[in-house]
């Protein structure tokens, strides 16, 4: 019976962010995660007040929200969560993986960050809670990143063993970047989907930065 239990949960992946704006890199991470660790779903959790970002202008919800739902809507294992929409911040992971590890009690659940989010975990709230919470935690490996897992052990034991990471066939694509090619009026079509670009044109999204 036990064996049963185990073959029968489901995996979650938890993709968080402010996605401001989302981009194709955001897409090639969510999409080659799905394939690798053979997700069921993908959450797509947009954090309205990211405790880090606390002294940066973020675009408000609504736009942000509206170029997700545009972003995602095509494929049938995404969704948008409102673990984070739905509370008050500031929001913090340990405190989304909890609510939605009561939500989903079966479920193991993968989080995905990038990269640079790797080497940032030690420092975030109850990482050590965090590392343990999750099943696994899915990064995507930068172009040229040799992330040294040893180092990061040091101050998060057990990170090692939970880490697996994405690889693809990504070009360094940023959110940062591209509301300053934004703003300089330099080309940044092609790096956010159709419906992305159509949306931050008609609302004249990142000017003003």
């Amino acid at each position: 019976m036990r064996y049963t239990s185990l073959m029968s949960r489901t995996k979650i992946g938890l993709f968080g962010g402010t996605f401001d704006p989302p981009h194709i890199g955001h897409l090639i991470l969510a999409s080659e995660a799905a394939y690798q660790f053979d997700l069921s779903r993908l959450f797509w959790v947009l954090t309205p007040d990211p405790p880090h970002k606390q002294e940066q202008a973020i675009t408000p919800l609504e736009h942000r929200l509206a170029m997700l739902q545009s972003m995602v809507a095509d494929n049938p294992i995404f969704e948008i969560s409102h673990l984070e929409i739905g509370r008050p911040g500031p929001h913090y992971t340990i405190d989304t993986v909890r609510l939605l590890a009561e939500q989903e009690p079966s479920a193991d659940i993968i989080l995905l960050i990038g990269g640079d989010s790797l080497w940032d975990l030690p420092t975030w709230r109850f990482s050590t809670e965090l590392v343990t919470a999750v099943s696994k935690i899915g990064v995507m490996r930068r172009p040229g990143d040799l992330s040294n897992l040893a180092e990061i052990e040091a101050q998060l034991p057990g990170i090692t063993e939970k880490t697996t990471f994405i690889d693809a066939l990504l070009q360094p694509v940023s959110s940062r970047e591209l509301r300053r090619r934004i703003a300089a009026g330099e080309v940044y079509r092609y790096y956010v989907p159709p419906s992305v670009y159509d949306y931050i044109e008609s609302h004249h999204l990142y000017r003003d930065q």
